[in-house]
């Protein structure tokens, strides 16, 4: 069991028909996401060829802070508003496909970029099934 289960477990009031596993899922690929682009950000400081690396860069630093971001209101619910949550969410899939996407542009040359493509593909995938669960 991930720490975003144990918690939402110990949560003393109705979810309100949320999926917990869907969003335990959604919240552990938010910070994962988040790490690995700020790894993947310094790791891209650190190759010969920085200066092509530039938007890749800015790419990895603004997923990391969206994912965080979402990553803490998803784990917020007194007060609950769907129409944030909703918006985050989409904003979050949005950022992980655009780093992702670029990441992919350097896979072939940089390992950290692959990883990172690859966990931003996961968390962009766990942000719209947790929207499809909200409906």
């Amino acid at each position: 069991m991930s720490q975003a289960s144990a918690m939402l477990d110990t949560y003393p009031m109705d979810l309100g028909g949320i999926d917990k596993r869907v969003l335990s899922a959604c919240i552990e690929a938010c910070f994962d996401c988040s790490q690995t682009c700020t790894a993947c950000a310094d790791a891209c400081l650190s190759e010969e060829m920085v200066a092509e690396l530039t938007k890749c860069i800015r790419t990895n630093l603004d997923c990391a802070d969206i994912c965080d971001t979402t990553g803490r209101i998803l784990s917020r619910h007194t007060g609950y508003d769907a129409n944030l949550t909703r918006a985050v969410l989409q904003a979050c899939a949005q950022a992980c496909k655009a780093c992702g996407d670029e990441c992919a542009n350097h896979a072939g040359m940089h390992e950290h970029c692959r990883v990172c493509a690859e966990e931003c593909r996961r968390c962009e995938q766990a942000c719209r099934e947790l929207l499809a669960a909200l409906g």
